[in-house]
């Protein structure tokens, strides 16, 4: 009896992450902290962004004319009129300035955590040897939390357009503003997964956490820069001569001013806001498609 439970025992297979669900449920409770932050963070940030929305209609009318009793204008002592638009710019543009500088936390997390510090310590190697193939490891590591960036990201960017009401520009600021730009749109969805893949190739070349998370932060800098640059030039502008003045459409981007014969302004009007916003956007998900390509052809080669 004792042999044949020796022999049982000695037979039974070792429990771990064999599967895909598994190594689902391994990266969830790995990273449990993080994700649990991210859940925070996403729900206060939506939960802003409804104050914001209901504090909308308020900003619009502490913007109108003020004056004194008698006047049938609101009175200047209002403070509710008076801040209320402050209050309501503000909170805008501090939203718009995280959701699209999301990409550098996001890639250096993913350089250090994700993938460098489970490199360096060797716990890669261990899970390899566990019936779990180096291609599912980092499948795994990058689905996960794929699939919470863009869902939470996505989720803020329909409630940040949400609460721009009729996108007075005068309150939320112009669309071609660049935090504006990105945070009205798919483009924060896809920094924030390039910010991803980004990171985890900058984790398979460096192998350790610290110049992983250095890197992927430089190389997602180095992206939101050269794409703010060139911005302009995703799409042909408009040109239009005037003797006089250039006499712009209303939110009109102005690109250039020069004088000859009369003034000649080229810009882009607001008309071609999501023409520039979706070819940005395909840029980012190509240069997220080809980090992470590289990062699995990268890892193929140390594992062969």
């Amino acid at each position: 009896m004792t042999s044949l439970t020796a022999s049982s025992t000695a037979t039974r297979p070792s429990r771990g992450p064999r599967g895909p669900r598994g190594l689902l449920w391994t990266v969830l409770r790995l990273h449990r902290p993080v994700l649990i932050a991210w859940a925070v963070a996403t729900a206060a940030a939506a939960g802003f962004l409804v104050r914001l929305y209901a504090l909308g209609d308020e900003a619009r009318a502490g913007q109108s004319a003020c004056g004194s009793p008698g006047t049938g204008l609101p009175p200047c002592s209002a403070v509710d009129a008076i801040t209320a638009d402050t209050t309501y710019g503000n909170g805008l543009s501090l939203m718009a300035t995280a959701m699209s500088w999301l990409v550098f936390p996001v890639a250096a997390w993913a350089g250090a955590a994700l993938i460098g510090r489970e490199l360096e310590s060797g716990t890669a190697d261990l899970a390899w040897t566990q019936s779990v193939t180096p291609t599912r490891w980092l499948a795994a590591r990058l689905a996960v939390p794929a699939v919470l960036i863009a869902s939470g990201t996505g989720v803020l960017v329909l409630l940040y357009d949400w609460a721009r009401l009729d996108g007075n520009p005068d309150l939320t600021g112009d669309w071609y503003y660049s935090e504006v730009f990105l945070a009205t749109g798919p483009a924060a969805v896809a920094y924030a997964l390039a910010g991803l893949a980004l990171g985890v190739l900058a984790g398979m070349l460096t192998r350790r956490a610290l110049p992983a998370g250095g890197l992927g932060f430089t190389a997602s800098l180095v992206l939101y820069l050269v794409l703010d640059h060139y911005r302009e030039d995703l799409r042909p502008v408009v040109t239009r001569i005037n003797p006089i003045t250039p006499d712009l459409p209303r939110s009109a981007w102005q690109t250039e001013t020069e004088w000859g014969t009369g003034m000649t302004t080229t810009f882009h009007p607001q008309s071609h806001r999501w023409p520039l916003h979706l070819m940005e956007t395909g840029i980012v998900l190509a240069v997220a498609v080809t980090a992470t390509v590289a990062a699995f052809a990268l890892l193929r080669r140390r594992t062969a």
